[in-house]
C-alpha cells in the first residue's frame, strides 16, 4: 500500500531505533512483549536474533536495527519485541521485531503523511510507506510486509513458523 492509498485516519504503533521514531500500522502489530529468552539458530544471518516460544508457537525474532544496517540492539529495560503479522504468499505469519523502545499509539490523518523522499537509485526506500508528521516530529512509517518480504524470510530456512517447539525440532 502506498501513501496515496491512505485515505482515512489510521492508528500507528510508534517505536524507536536509535534516535529515530518509526511506526507500523497498528493492525499489523499483534502484541508487544518484554524481551524474553531468545534461542539462537545456528548459521542464520546476524540480523536474525533467533526464535521465541510464544504460547507454544515458534516465532522468529529479527533485530530491526540490523535490518536497517544500524548497530546491534543493546538489550535494556526499554527493549521490546513487537510481534507483527506479515502476509507471505497469502498466508499470515508472526515475526518478532526487536526494537529499542515502544513509544505510543498515535492517529495520523492522510494529510499528515507524505511519500518517502526519492534520494536516487542507490538508496532503498521501498520499505517506507511514508513520512508522518506528529507534534512537529517526523515518523518513518514502515511497510512491514516489504521489510519481511519472501526474500528476507527465506533466511529462516529450516525454521518452520507457527509450529510448537516440539514439532519444529522433530
Amino acid at each position: 500500500m502506498s501513501v496515496t492509498e491512505i485515505t482515512e485516519t489510521r492508528q500507528y504503533l510508534t517505536f524507536k531505533l536509535g534516535d529515530e521514531v518509526f511506526a507500523t500500522d497498528v493492525a499489523k502489530a499483534r502484541e508487544v512483549l518484554d524481551v524474553t529468552t531468545i534461542t539462537k539458530i545456528p548459521r542464520t544471518p546476524d540480523f536474525m536474533s533467533g526464535v521465541i516460544n510464544l504460547r507454544g508457537n515458534v516465532v522468529p525474532v529479527v533485530d530491526l536495527r540490523m535490518c536497517f544496517e544500524m548497530a546491534k540492539t543493546d538489550k535494556t529495560v526499554n527493549t521490546y519485541i513487537v510481534v507483527v503479522e506479515v502476509s507471505l504468499n497469502g498466508e499470515s505469519i508472526a515475526i518478532g521485531a526487536l526494537v529499542d523502545s515502544v513509544e505510543e499509539v498515535i492517529d495520523l490523518d492522510p494529510d499528515q503523511i507524505q511519500p518517502a523522499p526519492r534520494i536516487g537509485t542507490r538508496i532503498r526506500t521501498d520499505f517506507i510507506r511514508g513520512i508522518g508528521k506528529h507534534d512537529a516530529h517526523f515518523i518513518i512509517i514502515l511497510d512491514i510486509d516489504r521489510i519481511f518480504s519472501e526474500e528476507e524470510l527465506s533466511v529462516f530456512g529450516g525454521v518452520e513458523l507457527n509450529k510448537t517447539p516440539a514439532e519444529a525440532s522433530a
